[in-house]
């Protein structure tokens, strides 16, 4: 084949792959969608999105649920998604102390990561509880008002902070967000001298987090590791022994990422 029908065909073939993104963007802020759904939300085609819908399923990407016309992403676009973190070991080598920690505490555990000027929960164990932090693996959340965010950047390195925060949108979520740079800085200090950090209310109303960070060989923090408590239920008594949980966790999870100086440690 030669070089002009290579070009000819390029743009038909960029169109589907935008059309295959799209379906998989609407299907991952929608779970068990219909066709008729998508096709109105994309603008697109009954045909169309049925025809794409059919290859992704093929492709083991998208499943049906029985007895119906409405479509779900599989595991498989998780396993996608996990190969992309730069510690591809990093939930494997997390999830089982954060299932002890959701044992022990009752309450939700997340691990997140930077992507952006965000975070991005990687990992999740839900509390056992009906009232609990509404969250899911692949949402994002702002740094600048989550315990996984303050500790992300009170341990980072001050340069790449400040490129960081550059690209941070400081908004106010709640009454006691923090919505100020250099008030936020000043946060950060507070975090690093205590060794954890916290969400007072800052980001989902009646949610109390206390997070702790995670380091790679280099000492440096890669992610945040967080248990949620619903205000009613969360002891200010009870908090040292929360830290005292999540930084053994971070110390063991950190040493098998490389860190031999835990930072952490006084």
């Amino acid at each position: 084949m030669d070089d002009d029908s290579n070009d000819a065909k390029q743009p038909e073939s960029v169109a589907a792959v935008l059309k295959v993104f799209a379906i998989l963007q609407a299907l991952s802020e929608r779970s068990e969608t219909g066709i008729s759904d998508l096709s109105v939300r994309l603008a697109m085609p009954k045909a169309t999105v049925y025809r794409f819908l059919q290859t992704m399923l093929t492709l083991g990407y998208v499943q049906q649920q029985a007895d119906s016309e409405r479509y779900g992403l599989t595991m498989r676009m998780f396993e996608l998604g996990a190969k992309a973190l730069q510690y591809p070991d990093l939930v494997d080598l997390a999830k089982h102390h954060m299932q002890m920690l959701a044992d022990k505490t009752g309450e939700t555990v997340h691990l997140g990561t930077l992507i952006d000027s965000e975070i991005i929960y990687v990992h999740k164990i839900d509390s056992r509880h009906t009232l609990g932090m509404y969250s899911k693996v692949g949402r994002r959340a702002p740094l600048h008002n989550t315990a996984i965010g303050k500790v992300l950047m009170a341990w980072e390195h001050p340069e790449r902070r400040d490129r960081i925060l550059d690209g941070a949108e400081f908004k106010r979520f709640r009454d006691k967000t923090i919505v100020d740079r250099q008030a936020f800085l000043v946060e950060l200090e507070r975090v690093k001298a205590q060794g954890f950090g916290e969400d007072r209310e800052e980001f989902d109303e009646h949610i109390r987090c206390l997070g702790i960070p995670i380091f790679d060989r280099l000492s440096q923090p890669i992610a945040g590791m967080s248990v949620s408590f619903p205000t009613f239920r969360y002891d200010e008594e009870k908090a040292p022994e929360i830290i005292a949980m999540l930084t053994a966790a971070s110390r063991d999870i950190s040493s098998k990422l490389g860190c031999t100086k835990f930072p952490l440690d006084r």
